[in-house]
């Protein structure tokens, strides 16, 4: 689902509602939830809904949880749960050193030590943020489709947009990439999470895995920590 800043308990229960009906699942069928809010506002609404509603146990995404792994930042309680899931899912399943690159509004990497501590990251621009961006600084380029164009050189201002967009943002990942191995050590795994990794997956010559449901797998595996 979207996230509508001002959405209300009520608006969520009817779609949760909804989305029960559509995949013929009951309510009395779930017995915890785990809430992953980037949405400072949306949080607190989530979780008053869940607990009125369902008698089951919920738990907030945050560094305060028993995570399995450690986080060393210089403010802990400012990492994005999405990003905490990330590195509890992806330590889990692939050890350390491990760099793990996320598709979405921003592009991110988390980077996990092979003792299991977060280390920190790197944040820049998403694809469709770069596109959106673009667009509303230069009422003249227009929004363009996210796919590959034939060549590097455009012919038109489409397709040199999205050789900027494409092309650029696989060269960064790779650049980076390529800078965060040399730090720490040839040893390191480097995979994919996001909705649009699978579009840059193919492209890209640093990361030979595609985890497209790593953030919910995290979410699963702090909820088992977090609830006997």
């Amino acid at each position: 689902m979207s996230t509508r800043k001002y959405g209300t308990a009520d608006e969520f229960w009817m779609l949760l509602r909804a989305l029960l009906d559509s995949s013929k699942l009951s309510f009395n069928r779930i017995h915890g939830a785990a809430v992953c809010s980037v949405v400072p506002s949306l949080t607190s609404t989530v979780e008053n809904l869940l607990n009125e509603r369902l008698s089951i146990p919920v738990i907030s995404i945050s560094s305060k949880l028993d995570l399995g792994v450690t986080i060393d930042c210089e403010n802990p309680e400012s990492v994005g749960a999405d990003r905490l899931c990330n590195a509890v899912a992806g330590y889990q399943k692939y050890g350390g050193p491990l760099v793990i690159v996320d598709f979405g509004t921003a592009t991110t990497f988390d980077i996990i030590s092979e003792k299991g501590q977060y280390l920190g990251g790197i944040i820049a621009p998403g694809p469709e943020t770069a596109i959106s961006s673009l667009h509303t600084a230069a009422a003249k380029l227009p929004t363009v489709e996210l796919q590959f164009p034939e060549s590097l050189i455009g012919k038109n201002t489409e397709k040199s947009m999205q050789s900027g967009i494409m092309f650029g943002t696989v060269a960064m990942i790779d650049g980076l990439n390529q800078r965060l191995v040399s730090e720490l050590g040839s040893s390191s795994k480097l995979i994919a999470t996001g909705g649009l990794s699978m579009v840059f997956f193919s492209a890209l010559e640093t990361v030979n895995v595609i985890e497209p449901n790593l953030t919910l797998d995290g979410l699963k595996i702090i909820f088992d920590r977090s609830v006997k």
